[in-house]
């Protein structure tokens, strides 16, 4: 085998989702940032569309994005359901983290493959993001609250209308531990079927 499956296995188990409150300032360096972002073109996507669009937002590009967050949440939540909590949360945690990266699909623009596919080519190119994350021992977090994937974020993002935005990633030093995870047994979520 060319792989350690082990060391795979380590790696898979071994990744976490650590919101930005738990990253330290330190910066992410760009070749890592860019290193994430070439692993997660090599997700897998039919008819090679290659789905995901990419923002970095670095520096003082995420005060640009914590107060965008901030106008979009007034601007589409209706004032029964506004909190200022979560405005403070929304835009604290651009500030928070090293990097933020705005995730996005464009599809195909012959529509051969199905929007549900590309959907799901992205997904498992943030997989890929957050597998890079845990072996440079980052913590990654991806976020998908309504603000961060409605219209005004995919404008803000860039993306066509026939586009979507899907929230955003957080990368980041842990600040603490690395926590510990864990799942139920697989015999509890799959079921054998051999006749």
């Amino acid at each position: 085998m060319k792989f350690s499956i082990s060391e795979i296995t380590d790696l898979i188990r071994h990744r976490r989702s650590i919101p930005p409150k738990g990253h330290t300032d330190r910066l992410v360096q760009k070749e890592m940032v860019e290193r994430i972002l070439i692993n997660a073109t090599w997700a897998p996507t039919h008819g090679l569309t290659q789905p995901w669009r990419f923002t970095v937002y670095t520096g003082a590009g995420r005060e640009g994005l914590s107060r965008f967050i901030g106008e979009e949440y007034t601007r589409i939540t209706p004032p029964e359901k506004f909190t200022q909590r979560k405005l403070e949360d929304l835009t604290q945690r651009p500030l928070q983290s090293s990097v933020v990266i705005g995730i996005g699909m464009e599809r195909d623009p012959h529509g051969r493959i199905g929007e549900r596919d590309e959907l799901l080519a992205v997904a498992c190119a943030v997989q890929n993001m957050y597998l890079t994350c845990a072996a440079y021992g980052l913590g990654g977090f991806w976020s998908t609250a309504g603000v961060l994937t409605g219209d005004g974020m995919r404008r803000h993002l860039g993306l066509s209308e026939q586009g979507q935005a899907l929230g955003l990633f957080y990368i980041g030093y842990p600040a603490g531990e690395w926590p510990k995870g864990h799942r139920r047994p697989l015999e509890t979520v799959c079921q054998w079927v051999d006749a």
